[in-house]
């Protein structure tokens, strides 16, 4: 989960490189570092703690080298340290590694290393690396291609995950480059080349990017890159011009990154709809072919998916549930990959995940095609590893999304699982009122969402009573309980409070014995079928002295809460879209009001790449 970049150009790297990880430091911020390519060898320099911590290193504007690789980690072997932080060399100093992803047989290789000879200074699984090529590379007496080979060989021996961007001093006009269940993307640039985890740090240099494949190495020069498969037989690679405006990962005038996106909704989600729905034809997948014969014979839907996705999953649910009649489940990838889930053929997953990269989910994707399963993926980034594996792919058009804690990828992969039922239920043919319905309030659902921002000063009020609490309850009905488990999410993300939500009808089952006096409960109640239900459970918890916010489009009793604030109706189907709105702002501005990182929570990183 940490992040990489390179440059080999033509211009002085350091700036590029140090750039490109404060883009990428979502991704980590434990230590950071840079190597560079100097006319004396290999200089290396990394200090613990955040990215900009890099411009107080000595000699670091001496750095003049044109070819160069850096990191901002996110620590999985070894604490936060200097000793830890990456790059990592080996012994003789002939190469630099920056690595992401983890190495399951690190100790294994590390006694062969130590029994060889080599000594380590690092807890890290990373620094295993850069040895193991230097030992491969001292083996090698065939002079052709000889790096390439050493690099290809060490990464044979590797069990796990990796991306890998390596440089060394007898080759000072070479980097090479490699993944493995990892991201890892190449930017070409007019006589120079870029590397990064993540597209979004690259864009305000090019467009166009390659993307790479699995245990796929690339040779990269100043004006070339040349790629070879795992025998390195040489292969063909295009471009895909990426068409995300540069301007959108930055903050602009927000901030934070995490208030721009949840500002910045409306737009998401117009784009996400785009041409698919029309009031007067049916939806609209160029990308699937599902024929009305194979929904029918489908006995089972899973949404696989882990944290936010996962909540964006139990949505769909219940619509495919309603409006098409399919069994659908919703699982968590790393418990799904594991507990020999029952598929077959006759099964349809769909797989959700902002970055396309996430691991467990990558990996269940890729258990489920060899049970025979047909496999869909949900993501916001074209050519990710998730959507080169499944079946097929649809997209959300929500732009970068920088902060950790996800606002806008959710509202657009709860829309774009909204139309994806709709295409469902008009090709079993299906169709009916609630549909036709559907379909008019998500094309609303720009508008109202802009209404329900306009709560953010009454949000703010509440945040300034509660943000000295240790324990906050949600509580929700049928979809809205949905809503209460990401708005639990979102606050113990970025607040470090301790929050849980609990469907409403469970209070009285255990959960009611934490209610105490001035204790905080917030409920969501946008069911016109289950308000009632839900409002006698308020009463339960306001009667034991709990202070209640809530976030309705019903008409209810105001004098009964402390506060309650008022979102636009729609169908109750997509009411996680607005209803999620308000609770966003309430974790956001009670991680401001305690002074705390919004964009940057300890211990999380923003895409999940390694198990």
């Amino acid at each position: 989960m940490c992040g990489i970049v390179g440059y080999i150009g033509n211009k002085k790297a350091s700036p590029i490189l140090i750039n490109g990880l404060l883009k990428l430091e979502y991704r980590g911020y434990d230590s950071a570092g840079i190597s560079t390519i100097e006319k004396t060898g290999l200089s290396t320099m990394k200090d613990k703690g955040r990215v900009k911590n890099l411009y107080n290193l000595p000699e670091i504007d001496n750095l003049e080298g044109t070819i160069g690789i850096a990191h901002t980690r996110w620590a999985t072997h070894g604490k936060p340290s200097m000793e830890n932080a990456h790059p990592h060399m080996d012994n003789s100093k002939t190469f630099s590694v920056v690595h992401n992803g983890i190495i399951e047989n690190f100790n294994e290789l590390r006694k062969l290393l130590s029994d060889s000879g080599y000594t380590f200074y690092s807890q890290t699984d990373t620094e295993i690396i850069p040895n193991l090529i230097d030992y491969y590379y001292k083996k090698e007496n065939n002079n052709d291609l000889k790096f390439l080979r050493a690099v290809k060989n060490a990464c044979n021996s590797l069990k796990g995950s990796f991306a890998l961007e390596i440089i060394c001093k007898d080759y000072p006009d070479n980097m090479i480059v490699v993944r493995k269940d990892s991201p890892l993307v190449i930017g070409k640039g007019n006589g120079e080349n870029y590397i990064s985890s993540d597209i979004p740090a690259m864009l305000s240099y090019t467009k166009d990017f390659y993307l790479l494949n699995d245990l796929e190495y690339v040779v990269l020069s100043r004006d070339n890159a040349k790629f070879y498969n795992n025998d390195l037989k040489t292969i063909e690679k295009e471009t895909k011009s990426i068409d995300w405006d540069a301007n959108s990962s930055e903050k602009g005038d927000f901030e934070d990154y995490m208030l721009k996106e949840i500002y910045e909704q409306p737009k998401a989600i117009r784009e996400t709809i785009g041409s698919r729905i029309n009031k007067n034809s049916k939806c609209e997948f160029e990308e699937l072919n599902f024929t009305k014969e194979y929904l029918q014979g489908l006995n089972k839907i899973y949404f696989v998916a882990c944290g936010t996705a996962m909540h964006v999953g139990l949505a769909g649910k219940d619509m495919i549930e309603k409006l098409c009649k399919i069994p659908t489940e919703v699982d968590i990838a790393s418990e799904f990959r594991y507990r020999d889930p029952l598929i077959d053929n006759k099964t349809l997953c769909i797989f959700i995940s902002q970055s396309g990269e996430t691991a467990d989910t990558l990996a269940a994707l890729k258990l489920s095609k060899q049970c025979g399963a047909k496999t869909l993926a949900i993501t916001n980034v074209i050519g990710s590893s998730i959507t080169r594996e499944a079946d097929y792919s649809i997209y959300t058009h929500a732009g970068p999304e920088i902060a950790v804690a996800s606002t806008k990828a959710y509202t657009s992969q709860v829309v774009l699982v909204a139309m994806l039922t709709i295409y469902f239920a008009e090709t079993l043919e299906l169709s009916t009122q609630k549909i036709a319905t559907l379909k008019e309030e998500i094309l609303l659902l720009p508008k109202k969402i802009e209404k329900a921002l306009k709560t953010s000063s009454e949000i703010k009020t509440f945040a300034k009573r509660i943000y000295q609490e240790k324990d906050i309850f949600f509580l929700g009905r049928g979809i809205d309980e949905t809503v209460a488990k990401e708005a639990s999410l979102k606050l113990k993300e970025i607040s470090y409070i301790h929050s849980d939500s609990y469907p409403a009808g469970e209070l009285k089952h255990g959960p009611i014995a934490l209610i105490e006096n001035d204790v905080t409960v917030i409920s969501i109640m946008t069911d016109p079928k289950l308000v009632k239900k839900t409002i006698s459970n308020i009463q339960e918890v306001i009667s034991r002295g709990a202070k209640t916010l809530i976030i309705t489009n019903q008409d209810v009793d105001t004098d009964m809460f402390d506060m309650v604030i008022c979102i636009p109706e729609t169908s109750t189907f997509i009411s996680p879209i607005l209803s999620i709105i308000p609770l966003q702002l309430l974790a956001y501005f009670t991680s401001k009001e305690k002074g705390l990182d919004v964009d940057k929570p300890r211990n999380l990183a923003k895409s999940v790449t390694v198990e």
